[in-house]
């Protein structure tokens, strides 16, 4: 399932939620993976009752292979002071974007993204930041970070 990106120009803004460090290959393996609680955290929290849900990479140590800090959250205000705060960066983003079910659309839209700069060496990603943007149970679009 290869998805054509639409290149957007991204204002800054900050989502706050709950993070977790981590790295691809940990996210591989189900006994070392910390993204599927990192996600039922959120759910079980007052911030799931919300239309738009982020999930923000960042701090990369370096590129697809390297730690990254993953915020599921939200970019409205709260009054909860437990939560992390992350700032998205301002910037030229490829958007890719698809409906299903999750996690099994969203897993297929990373398979996706790391397929299109495989073959698209022109694009070349920033590792800066980059967020998942959830609208409605089955629709998600990830903004990949990338260099003007």
């Amino acid at each position: 399932m290869m998805i054509e990106p639409v290149k957007k120009e991204i204002a800054s803004f900050i989502v706050k939620g709950f993070s977790v460090r981590t790295k691809n290959q940990d996210e591989m393996n189900p006994k070392t993976a910390k993204l599927p609680a990192l996600w039922q955290q959120f759910f079980a929290s007052e911030l799931a009752n919300t239309t738009s849900i982020f999930g923000v990479y960042s701090d990369y140590e370096s590129n697809e292979d390297g730690f990254y800090t993953v915020t599921a959250g939200v970019s409205r205000e709260t009054n909860n002071d437990n939560l992390n705060a992350v700032t998205v960066l301002s910037g030229p983003y490829l958007v890719f974007e698809a409906k299903g079910p999750m996690p099994e659309t969203v897993i297929n839209v990373w398979k996706s993204i790391w397929e299109f700069f495989a073959a698209n060496r022109q694009f070349q990603r920033k590792f800066a930041s980059d967020f998942e943007l959830y609208s409605g149970s089955e629709h998600i679009a990830v903004h990949i970070g990338v260099f003007s």
